[in-house]
């Protein structure tokens, strides 16, 4: 399962101009704002912030007036993991392959990995993978059921292949 509720940590800056009454309203905001849907990588893309276990007490940033509060919170995760089978939505076909989208994650499915039976149909509209007699035909936006071989962290975003490549673990 892909889908984790973990403990995680972020730093808020406010500008004093948020100092008031609504300050720990301001910070809760600022926090749903900042991580929802962001990708962490090592714990995969924040789905959404479901406590906030802490708001930590303001750092005052020399020279600068702003507010660091360090912010604990318990949030949902999205990370797949190699093995998983997952389905995905077929966003693009051409002649190296097929691209797929796993919720908010990308896909790349080789050539390779495709059925040897299934030959891709540059001329048809749209483009796409079949087997010769038709019966299985895979196009842009058809949901397909895939095993993920691996995944790599990317900056923050983390990078789905279903071919098996010597140089990817």
């Amino acid at each position: 399962q892909f889908h984790h509720s973990i403990s995680l940590e972020h730093e808020i800056l406010l500008h004093p101009r948020y100092f008031g009454p609504n300050l720990l309203n301001t910070v809760k905001q600022k926090l749903f704002t900042e991580v929802e849907g962001t990708c962490t990588g090592k714990y995969g893309f924040v789905i959404a912030v479901t406590t906030i276990d802490n708001i930590g007490a303001g750092v005052i940033q020399p020279g600068r007036g702003f507010v660091l509060y360090p912010v604990k919170y318990k949030a949902i995760v999205f990370r797949p993991f190699k093995g998983e089978v997952v389905d995905a939505v077929v966003t693009q076909v051409n002649k190296v392959g097929l691209f797929t989208e796993i919720g908010s994650m990308s896909c790349f499915i080789s050539r390779h990995s495709i059925p040897s039976e299934m030959e891709f149909d540059p001329n048809s509209n749209p483009p796409c993978y079949k087997t010769t007699d038709e019966d299985i035909v895979i196009q842009q936006d058809d949901e397909i059921r895939l095993k993920i071989v691996g995944t790599r962290v990317d900056k923050n975003d983390i990078v789905i292949w279903n071919h098996q490549d010597s140089s990817e673990s």
